[in-house]
């Protein structure tokens, strides 16, 4: 079995409408090995978002090829799981039924009955099981989310900002969640995000993209051992790079109160 899973060559996507013309991505090239975390930065709109849909099947590119274990993506299939950055949850139905989605659409759910459980046991939801989303925080629920992703044992976890609008403490606690999962799994996750920090502390790779049109302008290995220290002078040193090549004043963050 080759060590790489998805191969991306030579992309490009353009979106058109009578009055306009948007070029998203230009000619993107990336592969991806078996198990590895990669993140993709970039400024708004330099389409992160477009690239990771096109990885999933939810979209088409004008030109060049993607492959998943050398099949080429030209649709949705249960092989790639994605986590939407609002999770996405089923709103009418409970914790355990919206975790049991996926296995009920593809008609394999009496057999993998016993997986609803363990998943919820695995994101430390029990308990609330028999909760609809309207009852549960925005961490628990981007939880339920990533094991109803995680539950069809997906060769790939996209994962679409899915802490961005979460606090940092539950932000933080997710991040260690998926790194635990990726390492019980041996999972490959790719990771849109605006947060440098957040890339740098899960990442295998962080894929750089410039602005519209997007292009990758850098691949950066992060060779940083688990578990990272986000105060730990490489991380910072890591930090302050990246921050300049996107030409940011301040590559330290600012203290929160000044005397």
């Amino acid at each position: 079995m080759s060590d790489v899973i998805l191969e991306i060559k030579g992309i490009n996507r353009i979106y058109k409408d009578e009055d306009n013309t948007v070029e998203a991505l230009n000619d993107i090239n990336l592969s991806v090995k078996r198990g590895e975390f990669i993140s993709i930065i970039g400024s708004s709109g330099c389409g992160k978002t477009t690239l990771l849909r096109l990885i999933a099947g939810l979209d088409k590119p004008q030109s060049g090829k993607l492959l998943q274990s050398g099949e080429e993506i030209i649709s949705p299939d249960p092989s790639r799981g994605y986590v939407f950055q609002q999770g996405g949850l089923f709103q009418w139905l409970t914790v355990e039924q919206n975790i049991a989605a996926g296995l009920k659409a593809r008609r394999v759910y009496k057999e993998n009955k016993h997986k609803v459980a363990e998943y919820i046991d695995l994101i430390g939801l029990n308990g609330f099981e028999k909760s609809y989303p309207h009852q549960i925080s925005g961490g628990m629920a981007q939880r339920v989310a990533i094991a109803r992703a995680l539950i069809n044992d997906p060769e790939l976890l996209l994962l679409d900002e899915p802490m961005g609008a979460l606090d940092s403490f539950t932000r933080a606690d997710i991040q260690d969640k998926l790194l635990e999962l990726k390492r019980g799994n041996n999972a490959t996750m790719i990771l849109v995000t605006h947060d440098v920090d957040e890339a740098i502390y899960l990442s295998d790779r962080i894929v750089i993209m410039t602005p519209r049109p997007g292009k990758i302008s850098e691949i950066m290995e992060i060779k940083l051992p688990h578990p990272r220290h986000r105060g730990g002078v490489e991380f910072l040193s890591i930090r302050k790079n990246i921050l300049e090549k996107f030409h940011m004043a301040s590559a330290y963050p600012e203290p929160e109160y000044r005397i």
